[in-house]
């Protein structure tokens, strides 16, 4: 009887020591399968956030910098938006930072125009320019006022005497004094106006070159054929 209990117990030990020694495996197995699984998620989680895209931050446009024929094109439409007859008077640059007018382009220009019909005159701006200060992008309306014809300074003209472009009356402007300023000066800004001369009927481009220590000098070039016509005093 003894010896019997004896062999029972010794069975009981040997299974309980082989069901111990199964759960310590299954256990090994499962905490190895657990940190495979960490291990995965860890690459995934790592993975994604390699393949998010930088940020990018949003891109400052520069100016647009274009010659006055160009801007005027545009001006022309919207003042004829404004009244069908309306007629220019003048073409003029504006100086901002971020130009110097040397080729003939500015980042803003701007056109008076005058309607006869309802006599008033109003001035329109095209800006492709990022300096601060100026207008916004695009076409920019000026407030409307009274216009009179008997006015000589704003005598409108026909735009089809309009036959040469800024950049091309700066060109005949540096041959005839200009190149001197820009050798002593070469940051020199180059201002433009164009407007009808009603004392010898044509149309004129007054190209201004504005040096810092120096006076302004004007040349005077005819804008429908190029030609130069005087240094303005």
């Amino acid at each position: 009887m003894t010896t019997a209990r004896l062999i029972h117990s010794q069975s009981a030990v040997i299974s309980g020591e082989k069901n111990f020694t199964s759960f310590s495996r299954q256990s090994r197995i499962r905490l190895a399968a657990a940190s495979a699984a960490l291990i995965l998620l860890s690459l995934l989680v790592a993975c994604s956030s390699d393949d998010k895209p930088a940020e990018t931050k949003p891109e400052v446009k520069g100016p647009e910098l274009i010659t006055a024929r160009s801007a005027f094109q545009k001006l022309y439409v919207a003042a004829h938006g404004w009244n069908q007859d309306a007629r220019p008077y003048r073409i003029e640059s504006v100086t901002t930072s971020d130009g110097k007018g040397q080729d003939g382009k500015w980042a803003v220009w701007r056109a008076s125009f005058a309607s006869a019909t309802q006599r008033s005159e109003k001035a329109y701006t095209w800006s492709g320019s990022a300096a601060d200060g100026a207008p916004s992008r695009g076409i920019n309306p000026g407030t409307e006022d009274s216009y009179s014809a008997s006015n000589a300074s704003t005598t409108v003209f026909d735009i089809a005497f309009l036959k040469i472009d800024s950049d091309a009356a700066e060109t005949t402007a540096v041959k005839h004094g200009g190149d001197k300023i820009l050798e002593k000066a070469p940051d020199t800004p180059v201002s433009y106006v164009c407007d009808w001369n009603h004392n010898t009927n044509e149309l004129v481009w007054h190209v201004s070159f504005n040096p810092k220590d120096a006076p302004r000098l004007t040349i005077s070039v005819n804008a429908s054929t190029g030609e130069f016509i005087r240094v303005e005093k």
